[in-house]
């Protein structure tokens, strides 16, 4: 009998691809990919971001998703086995790799605290589109209202309560059960933005932006550094949260398979908000930006020029919201399962203490220039170390034969070779060196 996880395991595949989906589809899709494809070449920038995202997916979401599968448990257990295969005076390593395994497990867990304040401003305009409030005065000081101390408080608790409930009963049918709803309907949404967005009148700038190649920017290194900072935090390749997933995914499951799937609908999902948000910045004449004055400035000053324009921001703080939802399930979920694991904690106080710990924590950073210096530091240098510490425990430290050995699990044929090759001589040093130049750049994700 196949050994299953306490905490269940994922009913189907497309489960389970939803499930990753909704983790990898996340605000950096919406207010950061649009922009950065028209300011680094538009068409031109697609060439090496694809590129990216196939080499990540195939080699780095497999990598973590095999990791968790073989340990059959999540993030601090994974790294244990692998670090056991390593000895020195006949002792294995595991001790070592269960606290190297806290540095992603707590890059998880200050995400989650970050982001719940951002989907709570999310929450919060969603109530002021179905209200009217947010359009009774100046979208700028209405955001302005949601980003100062204490600003959101009833939505950030709303989030936190959202993502405790849809957990604390159980793990991976509620987490299926989840995504199952809200991503269909995320894609959806952001398919009739698009759809009503292409009837604007001064629309095609917009598309110009975006897709006509600036073919002189491919010589550019800030195009390829950018394009493989987008790819790599958009597949939420963290050393810790796809690995929890990955734990719950049934033997019979192909990895790589699943993995490129996940790659293909994070990478449609960006294309959508691209397609949906870029031709209204320029049908309306207004200057293009990224980050939260995008989402939370310039798109709802849009909606208010807009014919129904109410409506369609209902639609689109409603997707938002479910977005960030499915995200923030699986940065919970992540530590959740390490707390289960290490402590020997009961589901519901786990889940209940993950959700007291980030509103706790949060309620203090709701002010935008304190959130902003939390998730600097989360994102720049813990995140992305953990993620550095995934792929070197993964493919030097278990060993190229065992982790192939784990992806070959369920698939027809076994990978080729050049899976082993892709994974140790490239996709581990260019983990590194998204690692670097976030420090250089002072972040690219």
């Amino acid at each position: 009998m196949e050994k299953r996880h306490k905490n269940g395991s994922f009913s189907s595949s497309m489960g389970f691809i939803l499930a990753c989906v909704g983790s990898a589809v996340g605000l950096g899709n919406i207010w950061m990919f649009p922009y950065r494809t028209g300011q680094y070449g538009g068409g031109a920038f697609l060439i090496p971001y694809l590129l990216f995202i196939v080499l990540f997916g195939y080699a780095g979401l497999s990598a973590e998703f095999g990791i968790g599968r073989k340990a059959r448990t999540g993030t601090l257990g994974s790294y244990e086995l692998c670090w056991k295969q390593r000895k020195i005076k006949g002792k294995d390593l595991g001790k070592v790799g269960k606290i190297l395994g806290w540095i992603p497990l707590l890059g998880s867990l200050g995400i989650a605290i970050g982001y719940s304040v951002i989907v709570g401003w999310v929450f919060r305009f969603l109530s002021g589109s179905l209200t009217g409030k947010l359009y009774q005065g100046d979208t700028t000081g209405f955001f302005s209202q949601a980003t100062g101390n204490f600003g959101s408080l009833p939505w950030h608790f709303l989030v936190i309560g959202v993502a405790v409930l849809l957990l604390i009963t159980g793990s991976t049918k509620q987490i299926e059960w989840a995504n199952r709803i809200m991503m269909p309907v995320f894609f959806l949404l952001f398919a009739v933005l698009a759809l009503r967005v292409a009837f604007l009148p001064g629309a095609m700038e917009g598309y110009r932006f975006l897709f006509i190649p600036k073919w002189e920017n491919l010589a550019k290194v800030d195009t390829w550094v950018m394009a493989m900072g987008q790819a790599f935090f958009s597949l939420s390749i963290t050393g810790s949260g796809m690995i929890v997933y990955g734990s719950y995914l049934g033997k019979h499951e192909d990895i790589t398979k699943a993995s490129m799937r996940t790659a293909l609908f994070d990478t449609m999902a960006a294309m959508l908000a691209a397609l949906a948000i870029m031709p209204a910045v320029f049908a309306f004449g207004i200057e293009p930006t990224s980050g939260p004055p995008l989402m939370f400035i310039t798109i709802p000053a849009i909606f208010e020029q807009m014919p129904m324009g109410r409506l369609f921001s209902v639609i689109f703080f409603l997707s938002v919201a479910f977005a960030g939802i499915t995200s923030l399930i699986n940065m919970f979920e992540a530590v959740v399962e390490s707390w289960q694991y290490h402590f020997k904690m009961g589901r519901r106080l786990a889940v209940s203490l993950c959700g007291i710990i980030v509103f706790g924590v949060g309620v203090f950073l709701e002010e935008e220039m304190r959130l902003g210096t939390w998730m600097d530091f989360i994102t720049i240098i813990v995140t992305p170390f953990g993620a550095v510490l995934g792929a070197v425990s993964i493919y030097y430290i278990l060993g190229l034969d065992k982790i192939t050995e784990e992806i070959n699990e369920g698939r027809k044929r076994p990978v080729s070779k050049v899976f082993g090759w892709i994974g140790k001589y490239f996709y581990v040093p260019l983990a590194i060196i998204v690692f670097i130049l976030g420090l250089v750049y002072k972040g690219i994700g």
